[in-house]
Parts: structure tokens; C-alpha cells; sequence
């Protein structure tokens, strides 16, 4: 069954300046269709990239007492991660996804996500980052692209957390998403229409997605949805 033109390439782009930069292996979320939560915004006044966060710096470097009992109640390993919206605390299936989860664990570990966007806002769909930072610079991921791993039973679901990728089934570096709604569509449905890798879950800060979701946006085009405020991650740390 062919997929709505909406799920059928949740892969690659962002604006075509950061699409270019972004070709050494950053992997964005290519979605046809539907637009964002905005009017467009690239028009004929040139490209124009989201204005910086009024609140550049975190406003703590550590987990919330709430996200800790959240973290200590999962029977799985947990990733705390503060953005300019909120906090977000995932528990992730080393079970399900083991090598994606080793991945994810390698980028928080070294520090990647620090300072980096959430820089796709796709209303009622997703939102995506791991590979920009402000001004929409793409980072070069430092590991190699790990195996898909969607085939495991999991599904993209409301608050799961999922990796971005390429064309290639298997190119997925550092990019992850957010699923706002239950997009099953993504899931695993055969080795011709392989979808995307669900990893984890969030157990702790779904109202800072539902916060996200809705932040005003710029719709260039039908793959390129841009929060007209940058959405900041300010860090991510391991829990356990």
C-alpha cells in the first residue's frame, strides 16, 4: 500500500541552504505534504531563519526532582534533556532497538545535543532535532550510521521518540524525532517500505512536546517547517 505522501519520506530537508550543508550525513525529517503551525515564510523576501531564543542559557544543569521519580520508576535507561520549552525525560528500549539506543547514549555521552535545535515543528506530526545549532548550522554527526532497526515491534506512537534518516534505510546518525500524534504509518510494514526506528518514550514532559508543537512557525515548503523563534536543546544527560 503506497503511504500518504505526508509519512511516506519522513527523511531529508530543511531549508535548501541547510539541506546542502547538511550533506555530509545529517539526517532531517522529509515529509511531503501538509504544512506547520505558520504562514511561509521564505516568500520573496529571501530565506528567513528562525530569530534567536530569548533565553540562550538554561536556567538549571540539572534534572528536575520530578523527572528523577520518573526516571527511577522506568525499569529502563533514561535521558534527561532541558529545552527553552521545558523538560523532556525519555526511557529508551536497549531491548527493542539495541543499537540505536548505543548510538543515542554515545551522542548525549559526548556532549553533542548541547546547545543544538529543535528545528522542524511539523504541527500534529512531529518535531525533530540532533543536528543544527542556532542560526541553523548542521553538525556533522561523529559516529557512523547505525542499522535500521524499526522491524521490532515497537510503533510510532503519540510521545515516542524515533530516529531521522536518509533514503538509505540505514543512515541515521544523530537526528531524532518526536511523534505529536500516533503516526502508524511510520512503522515497519515490509523491506520495500521499511519506516523509522522507534527507540524510546517519553514518561516525563509530554506537555513541553504538546508546548513545542504548537510554536508559530515558517512553512518554506511541504518539507521545510521552521519554528519562527528558535527551539533550544540546552543539554541532554543520561540518568541511568
Amino acid at each position: 500500500m503506497r503511504l500518504p505522501a505526508r509519512f511516506a519520506s519522513l527523511l531529508l530537508a530543511v531549508s535548501t541552504a541547510a539541506l546542502l550543508s547538511a550533506c555530509g550525513g545529517g539526517v532531517d525529517v522529509e515529509v511531503g505534504g501538509g504544512g506547520g503551525g505558520g504562514s511561509g515564510g521564505g516568500g520573496g523576501g529571501g530565506t528567513q531563519y528562525p530569530v534567536p531564543n530569548p533565553n540562550p542559557n538554561p536556567s538549571t544543569l540539572s534534572c528536575s526532582t520530578a523527572g528523577l521519580a520518573a526516571s527511577a520508576a522506568s525499569k529502563w535507561g533514561t535521558v534527561c534533556m532541558l529545552t527553552s520549552s521545558g523538560e523532556i525525560v525519555v526511557e529508551l528500549y536497549d531491548s527493542y532497538a539495541p543499537q540505536t539506543v548505543a548510538n543515542f547514549y554515545k551522542y548525549v555521552s559526548a556532549g553533542f545535543y548541547s546547545n543544538t535545535l529543535i528545528h522542524r515543528v511539523d504541527r500534529d506530526f512531529v518535531v525533530q532535532g540532533g543536528g543544527y545549532t542556532s542560526g541553523m548550522f548542521a553538525k556533522t554527526p561523529l559516529f557512523a550510521p547505525v542499522p535500521l532497526e524499526s522491524n521490532n515491534g515497537l510503533s510510532n506512537l503519540r510521545g515516542t521518540i524515533a530516529m531521522a534518516r536518509r533514503s538509505d534505510p540505514n543512515s541515521a546518525t544523530s537526528q531524532f524525532f518526536f511523534n505529536v500524534n500516533d503516526n502508524t504509518s511510520l512503522d515497519y510494514q515490509s523491506p520495500a517500505n521499511p519506516g523509522y526506528t522507534v527507540f524510546g518514550r517519553i514518561i516525563s514532559g509530554l506537555p513541553v512536546l504538546d508546548a513545542i508543537n504548537v510554536v508559530p512557525t515558517y512553512t518554506y515548503s511541504a518539507t521545510d517547517i521552521e519554528p519562527r523563534t528558535e527551539v533550544l536543546v540546552y543539554w541532554m544527560q543520561r540518568l541511568k
